[in-house]
C-alpha cells in the first residue's frame, strides 16, 4: 500500500528539518524515524567553514596539541607500500569475536574514561583485515557512519580538500596517512545523515535510491557501494530517545561490518545527553568485548573549555584545522580531525605490517 500524502508530507518535513533541527523525539513503530537531529548542526550554532584562513574565535587559555597526541605516534612512522589492487587470501579467515562475548573483559561504569584517546590495535582487528583483502575491498577507503556531524563539512573533509584547507605542525607524519586514503576524506557516506541514530541503519526507508537497491539498508548500501576496509562509527547522541534498543543495534553494527571485511572503529562522544555516560561505557565495552578500535574522543575533548561543546551540549567549538596553532586546538573541531588521523594511521601502521 502507497503511504498517504499526510505521511509523505511528515516524513520529508523531518529530512528536510536536518541539520537545522534543535531536536525531536524519536518516533515509535516500524519506520524507525531518525529523530530530528540532536546531532546535526544548527543554524543558530557556530558554523563549519572550510577555509584556511577562517580564525577561531575562542580567547581562553590555550591547550597545546601535544595533549592529545598518543606517545606512540610522536615520531613519524615508517610509511607502507601502498597498494591499489587488493590481493585475494587463499581462504576466508574464521572470524568470531562475537562468540566469545562471555569471556569479554570486565570494564566498570566509568572505567572508559581512562581508556586512552588512540587506542592499541588488537591482533583480532588483522583477521577483519584479511577477510576483507578476500572480499575485494578497497585497502585504500574507509567509510564514515553516523549522524550528520559524519558528513565531510564537519568531519575530516578538508584533508581531500588540499593543504591550504589545514596545517599540521608537528603532525606532519600524518601527511602519509592523508595521501594513502585520499578520496574518502570529502566523500560524503551512504550512511551518514542528519538526525541518524543506530537503528535508522537498518531501516531501508533512509537509503539513498540513487544509489541504493530495493530495500537495502543505508549501512549495507555504503559498504557494497564504497568498498571500505574501515568505518568510524559515530552514533549515541540520536539514541537517547530510545536508550534500550542502543546496545542490540550496535552489535548489529559491529557484527554487520566484521563480516563484510570492515574493521569498525567505534568513537565515543563528547556530549552526556543521557546525563550518566552510560552510552560512552556501553560503547566502550562492545570495543573492548569485540576487541575493535575505540576512539575515545570524549577524553580528547574531556580538558577543553566547555568539554569542547558549544551551549546547546551537543555540537562541537569550531575551529580551523591549524594543528600548529594552540588557539585553534582549544576548540574540539580540529581536535577531532586530528585524533581521527591518528587513529586512522594507528589502524594503517598495523595492518600494513602484517603484510
Amino acid at each position: 500500500m502507497k503511504p498517504s500524502l499526510l505521511t509523505l508530507v511528515f516524513i520529508t518535513g523531518i529530512l528536510i528539518a536536518g541539520c537545522t533541527s534543535a531536536q525531536s523525539a524519536a518516533l515509535s513503530g516500524a519506520l524507525e524515524t531518525p529523530p530530528a537531529a540532536l546531532a546535526s548542526p544548527s543554524r543558530a550554532l557556530t558554523q563549519p567553514v572550510s577555509t584556511a584562513t577562517s580564525a577561531p574565535q575562542n580567547s581562553t587559555t590555550p591547550v597545546t596539541p601535544a595533549t592529545v597526541s598518543p606517545a606512540t605516534t610522536n615520531t613519524k612512522p615508517v610509511k607502507p607500500v601502498a597498494s591499489k589492487a587488493p590481493t585475494r587470501s587463499s581462504a576466508i579467515p574464521s572470524l568470531t569475536p562475537f562468540q566469545n562475548s562471555t569471556a569479554a573483559p570486565t570494564l566498570g561504569p566509568d572505567g572508559w574514561k581512562e581508556l586512552p584517546v588512540i587506542p592499541t590495535i588488537d591482533d583480532e582487528v588483522l583477521k577483519i583485515y584479511a577477510r576483507g583483502l578476500d572480499l575485494g575491498n578497497n585497502l585504500q577507503a574507509f567509510s564514515k557512519i553516523g549522524d550528520c556531524g559524519s558528513t565531510p563539512a564537519w568531519f575530516l573533509g578538508d584533508f581531500d580538500r588540499g593543504p591550504r584547507y589545514f596545517r599540521l605542525g608537528e603532525y606532519e607524519y600524518l601527511q602519509d596517512v592523508i595521501q594513502y586514503f585520499q578520496g574518502s576524506f570529502d566523500r560524503t557516506s551512504l550512511a551518514a545523515r542528519s538526525g541518524f541514530n543506530a537503528s535508522a541503519l537498518f531501516v531501508p526507508l533512509w537509503a539513498d535510491r540513487k544509489f541504493c537497491e530495493a530495500n537495502e539498508t543505508p549501512l549495507a548500501c555504503e559498504y557494497r557501494v564504497h568498498r571500505p576496509i574501515a568505518a568510524f562509527i559515530m552514533l549515541g547522541t540520536n539514541d537517547v530517545w530510545r536508550p534500550a534498543e542502543f546496545e542490540p543495534q550496535m552489535r548489529k553494527i559491529i557484527e554487520f561490518s566484521i563480516e563484510n571485511g570492515v574493521i569498525p572503529i567505534l568513537v565515543t562522544k563528547a556530549d552526556n545527553q543521557e546525563g550518566d555516560g552510560s552510552i560512552n561505557a556501553t560503547i566502550a565495552r562492545l570495543a573492548l568485548e569485540y576487541k575493535v578500535p575505540l576512539w575515545n574522543f570524549w577524553k580528547a575533548v574531556s580538558g577543553l573549555p566547555e568539554e569542547g561543546l558549544q551551549e546547546d551540549g551537543v555540537h562541537l567549538t569550531w575551529a580551523a584545522n591549524h594543528f600548529d596553532d594552540p588557539l585553534a586546538m582549544n576548540s574540539a573541531w580540529p581536535v577531532r580531525n586530528l585524533t581521527a588521523l591518528q587513529v586512522l594511521n594507528q589502524l594503517w601502521q598495523k595492518v600494513s605490517q602484517s603484510k
